[in-house]
């Protein structure tokens, strides 16, 4: 198809034709999606979990120093039962409860993620800066931060939600590159 300014005259001092590439149907698409294509895009969650008094659920990745790969967070949402903070920290230590498996999202897809993880109930420790803290009330809570926090190698990244005598859910998605 071609696209022709009707003020660009042909016997004029300059005269151009454009040509119009378009073909249709044009999609659109977020990065997520062709990292998912590529079997590169992950999914973490703690499930839902009962928060005891006092206390976070906490979910940490770790990317190792020698990876290779850096992570780029796509999205984190989730839920709560009651009103809570969740804060996205840089570093931190999580005392090892649990270590949930990521899942790659081309389901069937044999990569797996280069990140360990850390999940658990209670403190935040060791060193760490907080990224953003967003005060929920009771219900779900979705972020998508389109690949804007990344995590190179020997770096990690925390979440916190909480205090306490609730019951939440932390879901993490990021790709991979």
């Amino acid at each position: 198809m071609t696209n022709t300014n009707v003020f660009n005259q042909s016997n004029g001092p300059l005269y151009t034709q454009l040509t119009n590439t378009f073909a249709a149907p044009g999609i659109g698409a977020a990065p997520d999606t062709g990292a998912a294509a590529a079997g590169s895009f992950f999914a973490l969650t703690t499930n839902n979990v009962s928060i005891p008094s006092s206390q976070n659920l906490l979910l940490q990745i770790l990317n190792a120093a020698g990876s290779g790969r850096s992570i780029r967070i796509a999205s984190l949402s989730g839920g709560t039962t009651a009103a809570a903070t969740l804060v996205v920290y840089s570093g931190g230590t999580v005392t090892v409860g649990s270590t949930p498996v990521p899942v790659n999202t081309l389901l069937g897809n044999a990569n797996t993620s280069i990140v360990t993880t850390r999940q658990n109930t209670g403190t935040l420790g060791g060193t760490f800066t907080s990224l953003l803290s967003i005060p929920l009330t009771a219900g779900l809570y979705a972020l998508d931060l389109n690949g804007s926090i990344v995590v190179p190698p020997g770096q990690s990244l925390s979440i916190s939600l909480g205090t306490g005598s609730q019951v939440g859910s932390i879901n993490l998605f990021w790709w991979e590159f």
